[in-house]
């Protein structure tokens, strides 16, 4: 059910109180059912002032449920440092269904003592998705509650990318709006951000410094930009990028020509925690005419090399990997082998809700894409081709249909994500990691006032409701 009245909203909860602004948890199996009812509100209502006080209700609910959102900064360290290794984590992108989703990767994790895992968004799919950073943040942490998951939940910017082309016609503006969106996102509770400044790379340049150049300084300025905003207590952990996914293969000495500059440009602050690289993979995978994905080999090797080069000379955690998720099964396991700090998994998620969906459902949104995209279509493209690449942009419209589809279909999409899941955290062995997350990052919850979301307070809701 969807409230238009907070008062009455508020009195159907059954698991918490609300007086005074102060919230208190009285019945932790109610409180499932509450979770369900307040993400009902954050993706169905209309009404801002009922959404900004399921974000409210949500963010404070975790805090007291022990559930934190947190940076990966200091765990990301202690694998610089050598004390912990063996696995790789994956960074998820949850488009769709998210959650369901991340129900199921809590579900997971409980089941394997997991801890080590992130839930990421890219800027592109922030638009496309119709998921603003105060939305995503609210659907992890109310999957987290629902599922009895504590600790650090780790929430993360993906690709705050920076568009050549607007850059190198009005850098301040491209800079501007970036940090608008780095700024919302970390009131949102993203505490992990990763700046690809990757696309200003200029292989014309004679030497990798002057490569690399508009690359590290662009990336130290937005770090500086984060240590400044970050909440107090907090170290955000941020992400450099030194070879664009889809373009020329990453090198050891392209990151030690990047850190020299980057290093330099950011002084004494605390700096980038892990590098993304390219290794021959490219986002969403290459589809082929018949609507197949082609087999893609990626260069184990280079991940290897540059992990090394980042954890001893660095001190970061290593090399990351984009583009992973339509990889071979059999390729997984080979990440945690040679020591990748982390994976970025997104497509193969939204393929398996798309593959699950009722034929109706899926044949009005490719009507949709067929109306609207059309211009997007090459002309060598088929229509397998087309829907295939143009499809993601449909989620945001559909969010709300996709949401009121019946139990039982998002039950059986739960489950097959969650095979998936269970595959990969056992394939980048991130079993067991729940006692290292606990050892060495110090959950600090960030208070969220009514304010912060843009309640109405002089509505009187919350005055002695219960």
């Amino acid at each position: 059910m969807v409230y238009k009245d907070a008062r009455e909203f508020l009195g159907a909860l059954k698991g918490v109180s609300v007086v005074d602004d102060k919230i208190s948890i009285t019945d932790r199996q109610l409180l499932k059912k509450d979770m369900n009812l307040l993400v009902e509100q954050v993706i169905m209502s209309d009404d801002e002032n009922i959404k900004n006080l399921s974000f409210w209700l949500i963010w404070n609910i975790a805090c007291k449920a022990g559930v934190s959102a947190s940076s990966i900064q200091s765990f990301y360290q202690a694998r610089g440092r050598g004390e912990i290794s063996g696995f790789t984590v994956p960074a998820i992108n949850l488009r769709t269904f998210t959650y369901q989703a991340a129900s199921a990767i809590f579900r997971v994790a409980n089941k394997y003592n997991a801890g080590a895992f992130i839930f990421e968004i890219a800027k592109s799919e922030i638009g496309y998705t119709g998921q603003r950073p105060v939305e995503y943040v609210s659907l992890i942490l109310a999957s987290a509650v629902k599922e009895g998951f504590s600790g650090c939940v780790f929430i993360q910017g993906d690709h705050f990318q920076v568009k050549a082309e607007n850059y190198l016609k009005n850098p301040q503006e491209e800079i501007s709006k970036l940090k608008v969106l780095i700024d919302e996102a970390i009131r949102a509770g993203f505490y992990n951000i990763d700046i690809d400044s990757s696309t200003l790379v200029d292989l014309e340049k004679e030497t990798l410094l002057e490569q690399q150049r508009n690359n590290f300084e662009v990336c130290g300025l937005f770090t500086k930009f984060i240590r400044d905003k970050q909440p107090q207590g907090i170290e955000i952990s941020v992400g450099g990028e030194i070879g664009e996914v889809g373009k020329k293969n990453s090198t050891p000495e392209e990151l030690k020509a990047f850190m020299q500059g980057y290093l330099d440009y950011v002084g004494k602050l605390k700096g980038i925690s892990k590098m993304s690289v390219q290794t021959g993979t490219s986002h969403g995978g290459v589809i082929l005419p018949d609507g197949s994905l082609a087999k893609v080999s990626i260069d184990f090797d280079t991940l290897k090399r540059i992990s090394e080069v980042a954890r001893k000379e660095f001190g970061m955690a290593g090399a990351v990997q984009h583009g992973a998720s339509t990889l071979p099964s059999e390729a997984f396991h080979k990440f945690p082998e040679v020591e990748t700090a982390e994976v970025h998994l997104a497509t193969q998620f939204q393929n398996i809700v798309y593959d699950n969906l009722p034929l109706t459902t899926k044949e009005t949104i490719y009507t949709w894409i067929k109306e609207n995209l059309a211009g997007e279509r090459k002309e060598t493209d088929t229509e397998e081709q087309f829907i295939y690449k143009t499809r993601k942009k449909a989620l945001g419209l559909f969010k709300k249909q996709l949401f009121s589809l019946s139990t039982d279909i998002k039950n059986n999409i739960a489950l097959k994500l969650e095979e998936e899941f269970d595959f990969l955290f056992k394939q980048l062995k991130v079993e067991n990691t729940k006692d290292l997350v606990d050892k060495y990052v110090k959950p600090v919850l960030v208070e969220k006032k009514l304010d912060d979301f843009g309640v109405l307070k002089e509505l009187g809701e919350l005055e002695g409701a219960d």
